[in-house]
């Protein structure tokens, strides 16, 4: 299966923006004649895997490597790197140069930043004084669809760029971002944005439509396919991506780690037996069987694995008992390939039977797409099966329910003495830090002490990380206690924790934490049904939620833009809508929710659950900075120097 998802059944043409970029990476290659070897970003590797694949690279003369801090090992003489606009990897590129240099190589340069070139890169490369070497163009990969619901910008350090380094870099290519996408589908009428950075994207979004207006071709104003874009800072709730989740594919990513819509694995894993072997997973809608199941709770995705291969049973039975001819076995081998589960023992079964038939390919690979996450949901259970998961889980709740902090902080230091991973440990402090307004101050003195002075935590983490310390105590994740906690406040007014959360059958989106119900969802559940603050609410709600946003980091606003006044936003609309209000391509209103600054996927399926329940008025684009989780979150704020 390929990695590269199918993008058909997307709300918006979203196979259109990707086969743009396709093309202008292909005019790329295809401008500089003859062989070239295309230097990359390691980072950028996951996203150009989910535009083209490797053949078509090398059909464009496109030898392959990665940009590291060592010389470069081609034989080719033209040289094109493709690469973010950071001033490290611009030193990479110079030390690279200078070392053709010293042995005298004479090689053609060609550098294309992603998605923009900046002065401050151009500067470093003028003071190591390999400036003109490079013939310098742009990459414009301002967004990338990962699956049918889902853009990425592609911007993995947009939380320690803005709160820590002052950054706003991230913003501007959010906001590029959208109003490219406006081109192709109208200007966003109604924006609502919550958090500092998010209200700077709302900012410069409406100065992009002032400095470049969108327009038709007949200079009329369309009817826009997005209604609304909602606009969430991920400062506002830090809370959500330092729980476990408990999704499927919320599971996978926290202990696989999903990259760029695939997971890799040793082959081991997957039932192959060579030693020492990685095989790459593609996680899309594509994938029937993985489309119903990744937005599941884990413990519902187990329940359906023993479904189906009771109902495999079944059918077994039936092609052993009734099928006679090869036109019957065609029509069953098609209603087994419809069957999104097979286990390997069925499958050898069948295949064994059928193996002279022409269907027997067809049979082999739907069964190795099955075979897949069986393997997958059993490799994920050795973890879930430890009581030091169930502990783990029980620590999360008892800190979220804003209770026993004393227990936790003794649970937080005995991991610090078992020297367990340094991001496991933050990622608890972070929880007790944001649910109790901080941490007490004799906490916090004595944490600063201990990676001075603590013998046993020198040898585990090293002094050095003070300096991640630092970086979390100027985002706000770890500091001292300033002030009464406004935790239990945020909870209660929002039900955020749901008791007897039915995770089989859900009715809310508490499933995916299985009783926790994200902020963050919460919130764009009330941005999107009736705006931030609005006056169709009862009183007593208006004025909860007007004091709950003001708990909450950063500004919110509401704007209308681009002269579609009279045109509804769902601050008059209803919360349902008939089949037949529908739009005249039969597909709901749009809604874009984009976060600034990454997204978890218990929260993308937290989404896809409001958008699915009967009533809803709108369909949902999801637009990320980058997919986190706790880990992934906190090892952003951890400086090279430290790693």
């Amino acid at each position: 299966m390929s990695q590269i998802p199918n993008l058909e059944n997307a709300p918006i043409n979203l196979t259109e923006i990707r086969t743009r970029a396709q093309t202008e990476l292909l005019n790329i290659l295809r401008d500089i004649k003859g062989d070239k070897c295309l230097v990359i970003d390691p980072k950028l590797s996951g996203a150009l895997s989910l535009l083209v694949q490797s053949s078509e690279l090398k059909e464009n003369g496109a030898e392959l490597r990665h940009l590291t801090a060592e010389p470069i090992q081609t034989e080719r003489t033209k040289v094109v790197f493709l690469v973010r606009a950071q001033p490290d990897l611009m030193r990479f590129i110079c030390s690279t140069i200078h070392n053709d240099t010293s042995k005298g190589l004479h090689r053609e340069y060609y550098l294309y930043f992603v998605p923009r070139r900046l002065v401050s890169c151009e500067n470093v490369l003028a003071e190591e004084k390999v400036r003109e070497l490079l013939n310098i163009g742009e990459f414009s990969l301002y967004m990338l669809p990962l699956d049918e619901d889902v853009i990425s910008f592609e911007l993995d350090l947009t939380e320690k760029e803005s709160l820590v380094e002052g950054d706003e870099t991230a913003f501007w290519n959010i906001a590029k971002a959208i109003h490219n996408l406006e081109f192709s589908c109208g200007v966003i009428p109604n924006v609502r944005a919550k958090g500092k950075g998010a209200a700077r994207v709302a900012d410069i979004l409406t100065r992009m439509q002032t400095e470049e207006p969108v327009y038709t071709s007949n200079m009329g104003i369309p009817l826009p396919e997005i209604n609304t874009v909602v606009l969430l800072d991920r400062e506002v709730d830090m809370i959500t991506p330092m729980l476990t989740q408990l999704t499927y594919e919320g599971l996978i990513d926290e202990f696989l780690g999903v990259k760029n819509g695939a997971v890799e694995l040793d082959a081991s894993i997957m039932g192959n037996q060579q030693e020492g072997k990685k095989v790459k997973v593609p996680l899309n809608s594509s994938d029937k069987l993985f489309r119903e199941t990744r937005d599941l709770n884990f413990e519902v995705v187990v329940q359906v694995l023993r479904q189906k291969a009771t109902s495999m049973k079944q059918d077994y039975t039936e092609i052993s008992t009734t099928t006679q001819t090869v036109s019957e076995l065609k029509d069953f081998v098609k209603k087994l390939n419809s069957l999104p589960e097979m286990t390997v023992s069925f499958f050898l079964t069948i295949q064994d039977y059928v193996e002279k038939s022409l269907d027997a390919f067809e049979l082999k690979k739907n069964s190795l797409s099955i075979q897949r996450h069986i393997n997958l949901a059993q490799h994920l259970t050795t973890f879930t099966s430890k009581s030091v998961f169930a502990e783990r889980l029980d620590m999360e709740q008892t800190l979220v329910e804003a209770q026993s902090y004393d227990i936790c902080f003794d649970y937080i230091e005995e991991l610090l003495c078992k020297q367990e991973p340094l991001e496991k440990v933050l990622r608890l402090l972070i929880l007790f830090s944001i649910t109790n307004s901080g941490l007490p101050k004799k906490h916090f003195d004595y944490l600063r002490q201990v990676v001075h002075i603590e013998r046993e935590l020198l040898i585990s983490y090293g002094p050095e990380h003070i300096n991640t310390l630092d970086s979390l105590e100027k985002a706000g994740l770890l500091r001292k206690q300033d002030s009464r906690g406004n935790w239990l406040t945020i909870k209660r007014a929002l039900q955020l924790l749901v008791e007897d959360t039915d995770t089989t059958n859900p009715n809310d989106i508490s499933y995916v934490f299985s009783g926790y119900a994200p902020l963050s969802i919460r919130l764009v559940q009330h941005a999107i049904r009736s705006g931030w603050i609005h006056l169709s609410m009862s009183s007593f709600l208006r004025r909860s939620l007007e004091e709950i946003l003001k708990l909450l980091p950063g500004p919110q606003l509401e704007t209308k833009r681009g002269g579609f006044s009279s045109i509804p936003s769902y601050d008059t609309l209803p919360g349902t809508l008939n089949s037949s209000e529908k739009l005249a391509n039969g597909r709901r209103d749009l809604v874009l929710v984009v976060f600034v600054g990454g997204v978890t996927f218990a929260e993308i399926s937290a989404l896809r659950f409001l958008g699915s329940q009967e009533g809803m008025a709108y369909d949902l684009i999801i637009g990320i900075t980058k997919v986190v989780n706790g880990r992934t979150l906190i090892e952003t704020f951890i400086s090279d120097w430290d790693k």
